[in-house]
């Protein structure tokens, strides 16, 4: 190749402008995970959590954040290292960084919202295992720029969110007439012989209502399984 082609080449290298940091590709890395691709409606993971702490809006609020956390920074972390972790050792190297964020987001818990921490018990620490984090690190850091990867993480960590805070506004509701703690249906209702569902205060009620939002929405943007 000669010097006036390679010469060339830079220079159109260097004409090429940068991609914008909100641009129309990256927009889609936080909003399909809303609806289209959402991990937990869709790609149906992170199920174990969304049944096993959302009795509560509260603790699901808190666990929902705790998540989105660890997502974007481990997404962050996992991709400036894509290019100095060997392909041998990748997963135990992302396992390493998750369980470190998440272990800082614990004790952060467990010094500034005790009784939070308490109710969400061992979930705190389970996100390390959790397929929505480790999936994200497997299928998009590894391969893409920080930026992207942040925002990829912050979709997927909003996306499994809306879902999980869904879930707890029905089940506190219906199982116990409150959100966040707060009384919502009146004791007149009760007078008049409105009862709370018990069942949505169990893991079984939480299973009736993440299966009621996957049909929704898939009803709505005409998923189908392939096989």
């Amino acid at each position: 190749m000669s010097t006036e082609t390679l010469e060339q080449e830079k220079v159109a290298q260097i004409a090429e402008p940068a991609e914008p940091l909100f641009s129309a590709k990256r927009k889609r890395y936080v909003t399909d995970p809303l609806d289209d691709d959402n991990p937990v409606t869709v790609q149906v993971l992170g199920i174990c959590s969304a049944l096993a702490v959302t009795s509560q809006m509260a603790p699901t609020m808190v666990m929902a954040i705790a998540v989105t956390v660890v997502v974007v920074f481990s997404n962050v972390i996992i991709s400036l290292l894509r290019n100095l972790i060997p392909s041998s050792i990748r997963i135990i190297a992302q396992l390493g960084i998750v369980a470190t964020i998440v272990a800082v987001v614990d004790l952060v818990l467990k010094a500034y919202m005790f009784d939070v921490s308490k109710s969400l018990s061992v979930f705190v620490g389970l996100i390390i295992t959790n397929c929505i984090v480790m999936g994200r690190l497997e299928a998009f850091a590894m391969g893409n720029k920080p930026w992207d990867s942040a925002l990829d993480g912050l979709g997927s960590g909003l996306g499994y969110s809306w879902v999980i805070l869904a879930i707890a506004f029905f089940r506190e509701l219906f199982g116990s007439g409150k959100l966040f703690g707060f009384t919502i249906i009146p004791e007149s209702a009760y007078t008049a012989g409105y009862e709370n569902f018990g069942i949505m205060v169990t893991p079984v009620g939480a299973f009736m209502v993440v299966g009621i939002i996957i049909w929704l929405q898939r009803t709505r943007n005409g998923y189908v399984e392939e096989h």
